[in-house]
């Protein structure tokens, strides 16, 4: 099928136009049409999305299905796939007609709200297909415009407040990241990322404002790009945008947040830090997995003393995010592979988390843990799934959960016994906040006359769940399909990592340059001075 990534694309764009264009709002009718035809659009491509799967050659570590054509002003446009950024594709053709299903019981400007969800669905498909550096950013920049309406309009009481707050910090931080862009241009000639993975930016160590940076032009550029992603993960200490939005945010808002938008971070420093930039990622390695060890641990604890539900799981997002970052800059295949397994499987579970937050809020209009208790008794089973996504997301062998901590445990171990020893602790930790919220909220005796007469799931929410369970389930028996996959491309690019830092000279892992490039740089420097 021709141009099958365009129309993966642009499909819910175009439901997303015909809403606007001809269909009226502000009755029951027309809202019920809406909430049909953005399902039908996003199970659509969901299914039209299964076609990439199905040509995606699983050998195969380099672009394809790539689709390029010019633009004005001399921009192209190009699309393509590898085995690092196909299964961000499925994820979010998965999660989206789920989204959906799960936005039912919206009854404010419904019409509005199906449009917002389906451009953020093209937009964030965008950021994993665009090979081009300036396609790239125009889909990662304007993604962030529905998501700051859908908090800001479909929001909790201080919803303005929450979506200016993540407005803010990521725009803010991606304006470095457009500096860096322009530099490459200026340097490389070209914003095509498949010919800038190829260029060698220069490594040799520069003075910046009496300060003397190891791996010069690339610790730089990864710095600027580190501005942007680090906050769309988020790493600690540029977390704080995330628990505001999550509370704030609609039951759909927050699994769209947490199972893709966040992944989109990661996704970057695989698509760019690493590949673009090794010597400037080896240089500032040690600086991310202390601020990934810091955000495992600390937001673990920070979490044991949360008394919102949704709180609770935004911070258990920002301590799963950090294995991730720990696991990427392991640099090693099972550190990566890890990364990216857990970036899928948090898709399903964090997910079905909010989503299990979303059930009893819809029934009790609170999110307060004190206000729960005994609900096994009424809901059992609602019980089982919530239970079900609490031990996955505790990362209990047989679950997704499981894969992606102990394969990023094993890959920061070869570089790092002391980070990996830091991580192993938060991973206790996820232990006593879950099954402490677990507890609160569904064991115990039915105390509470509210809830005497609240009533177990529907099957709408019944079929919502399923998919999730099965996946959670699947994955954690049998990685396989996800890891076979990833699996040629990671060793491409670790390779291609190891490669480099060979040619630069760069000493042992994450620590320093060695003296012969330094003394290179001073040659060199000496040089230009005479």
């Amino acid at each position: 099928m021709d141009n099958l990534l365009s129309i993966v694309t642009f499909l819910p764009a175009l439901a997303a136009l015909i809403l606007a264009l001809f269909l009226r709002g502000g009755d029951a009718a027309a809202d019920r049409n809406a909430k049909w035809l953005a399902l039908i659009a996003t199970s659509a491509t969901f299914v039209v999305s299964l076609f990439i799967l199905f040509q995606f050659e699983a050998g195969n570590p380099g672009f394809q299905m790539v689709e390029q054509a010019d633009w004005l002003l001399g921009l192209q446009y190009k699309m393509g796939v590898d085995g690092i950024s196909v299964l961000f594709v499925l994820l979010t053709t998965f999660i989206m007609p789920l989204v959906i299903a799960a936005s039912w019981e919206v009854t404010t400007r419904v019409k509005e709200y199906m449009i917002a969800f389906l451009m953020l669905e093209t937009l964030m498909l965008g950021v994993f297909m665009a090979l081009d550096l300036v396609l790239f950013y125009l889909f990662f920049e304007a993604s962030l415009i529905p998501m700051f309406l859908i908090i800001g309009i479909w929001g909790g009481k201080d919803r303005i407040y929450a979506s200016f707050k993540f407005f803010l910090y990521t725009f803010l931080g991606s304006v470095l990241m457009l500096v860096a862009m322009v530099a490459m241009y200026a340097d490389a000639g070209t914003t095509d990322i498949a010919l800038l993975l190829n260029h060698s930016f220069s490594s040799v160590g520069i003075e910046v404002l009496g300060v003397q940076v190891l791996g010069g032009m690339q610790t730089l550029l990864f710095l600027a790009f580190f501005a942007s992603f680090a906050v769309k993960m988020p790493m600690w200490p540029v977390h704080t945008w995330l628990p505001d939005a999550h509370v704030q945010a609609p039951t759909a808002g927050s699994v769209v947040l947490a199972a893709i938008l966040l992944k989109m971070g990661g996704y970057g420093f695989l698509r760019f830090s690493l590949p673009m930039f090794p010597v400037g990622s080896e240089v500032m390695a040690p600086l991310v997995w202390t601020l990934s060890v810091i955000a495992i641990v600390y937001t673990s604890l920070v979490a044991l003393v949360q008394e919102d539900m949704k709180k609770l799981i935004a911070y258990s997002s920002v301590a799963h995010m950090g294995f991730v970052t720990m696991g990427i800059f392991a640099a090693n295949q099972q550190g990566i592979d890890g990364a990216i397994f857990q970036m899928i499987s948090h898709g399903f579970i964090s997910g079905a988390l909010f989503l299990c937050v979303g059930v009893v809020y819809d029934r009790m209009h609170t999110r307060d843990i004190d206000a729960y208790g005994g609900l096994v008794n009424r809901m059992p089973a609602y019980a089982l799934v919530f239970m079900l996504f609490t031990m996955a997301n505790v990362g209990l062998p047989g679950t997704s959960g499981f894969v992606g901590e102990f394969l990023t445990l094993v890959g920061i171990f070869q570089v790092n016994t002391w980070v990996a020893a830091g991580a192993a602790l938060g991973v206790i930790l996820s232990a006593a906040y879950a099954l402490w919220l677990y507890r609160r909220v569904v064991m115990g005796d039915l105390i509470k006359a509210s809830l005497k007469t609240i009533t177990d799931m529907t099957r709408r929410e019944k079929a919502i769940f399923a998919p999730l369970v099965v996946a959670t389930l699947f994955f954690g028996v049998y990685p396989a399909p996800i890891l076979d996959r990833i699996g040629p491309s990671v060793a491409q690019l670790v390779g291609a990592y190891d490669a480099a830092l060979a040619e630069a000279g760069v000493d042992t892992r994450g620590t320093q340059v060695a003296q012969a490039v330094a003394g290179d740089a001073a040659a060199e420097l000496e040089g230009a001075h005479e």
